[in-house]
């Protein structure tokens, strides 16, 4: 247990970078604080130069504006973590005949169900019409699964938008926590036009969503708290994953790990790829040995780039964070943010490995 001690130096160290936090200037509510980079203070704008500016050109960016002492919050915790011992992960996994035995009870066909339904809204834009649908199926089919585990508890965490995130609970002895994510909003070549996501992100949501079911389908009772996140608003610049960053910084939760995919479908090299910047390099090199022993297919790592994922919004608060993907970058779909991004296009049994892997991942860390 560590927890303990992080949180008392975080505790000293947070108020004072807080109060260092430059007030921004807020224009009119319709306007959005934006940035591109690390570096880049940000630039106030509107949701349709969002997309014109940068999610049309497939660039990376946050959109800060209910979420600006994040990054000061990451640097506290790591400022913390430079005085006491960080996370440590084990040398190799040693947890297979547990994890073996869940892994055999996934099911493609399920994959290949709940894709279909998600691709199915004609999009899923966080602020657009089908939101408030997409939100509701998405919490009610979290919750039908999680219910074969009464000790599972599953909530929506709310934002400035009509897009709720949804996160399940699977509570341990130990209250820190290890986190499985991806997003379920998608966008079209315009934001109101057909989105189905499938690749971008249905394929990374129903990974965790079959993890999920495994675990509570056997009653897993792990050591290590887990929670399934199943993000909304990420293509409008990582929103609702940095809103539940923000609170769990806030209210001094203890992250262990957190693996985010999105995308997880589209391989023409068939492979696992592990992306190295902006995350956590001892995760990444944990994460990178438990491919070849819970999948069939060999592991490939790129960078992304800044706020290429909901990685980013960990990465921001201080947490240990990973990014799995389907592909390397010049290889990855050229069909997603478009009306090809269809069912169609997802190989589903690269996505079924993708699911072993989420199962796999869990069980050994639930003994970090």
């Amino acid at each position: 247990m560590v927890a303990f001690s992080r949180l008392a130096v975080l505790g000293t160290v947070l108020p004072l970078v807080l109060a260092a936090v430059p007030s921004e200037p807020r224009p009119a509510t319709e306007l959005r604080l934006v940035k591109t980079s690390e570096e880049d203070p940000g630039t106030w704008m509107t949701e349709e130069e969002k997309f014109e500016k940068f999610t049309s050109k497939r660039i990376g960016f946050m959109d800060i504006t209910d979420t600006m002492e994040l990054e000061a919050m990451g640097a506290a915790r790591r400022a913390a973590k430079l005085q006491q011992r960080a996370v440590t992960y084990p040398s190799a996994p040693s947890h297979q005949t547990q994890a073996n035995a869940l892994i055999k009870n996934v099911k493609q066909a399920n994959l290949e169900s709940w894709t279909n339904t998600l691709a199915n809204f004609y999009n899923r834009y966080y602020r657009g019409s089908y939101a408030a649908t997409s939100s509701s199926w998405m919490y009610n089919t979290v919750a039908s699964v999680a219910s074969a585990n009464t000790a599972i508890t599953v909530k929506q965490f709310a934002h400035s938008y009509s897009q709720p995130s949804v996160i399940a609970t699977i509570p341990g002895t130990s209250s820190e926590v290890v986190i499985v994510s991806a997003h379920y909003d998608s966008i079209g070549s315009t934001t109101s036009g057909r989105a189905p996501g499938a690749d971008d992100n249905a394929s990374g949501v129903v990974v965790v969503l079959e993890a999920l079911r495994v675990l509570a389908e056997a009653k897993y009772a792990p050591a290590n708290t887990l929670e399934f996140h199943f993000y909304s608003g990420e293509e409008g610049g990582l929103l609702g994953s940095r809103d539940v960053f923000n609170s769990y910084s806030r209210s001094g939760v203890e992250v262990l790990a957190a693996m985010n995919q999105d995308m997880t479908g589209f391989s023409p090299n068939n492979v696992i790829a592990v992306f190295t910047d902006y995350s956590d390099t001892n995760l990444n090199t944990f994460i990178k040995k438990l491919v070849p022993v819970y999948t069939s297919l060999p592991v490939s790592t790129d960078r992304c780039g800044y706020a290429c994922s909901d990685h980013a919004s960990a990465y921001s608060a201080g947490y240990p964070a990973a990014y799995v993907c389907d592909e390397n970058i010049r290889d990855s779909s050229p069909y997603i943010h478009s009306a090809q991004d269809t069912v169609s296009t997802v190989s589903f049994p690269h996505v079924l490995e993708h699911a072993k892997l989420t199962v796999g991942f869990l069980v050994e860390a639930s003994y970090f």
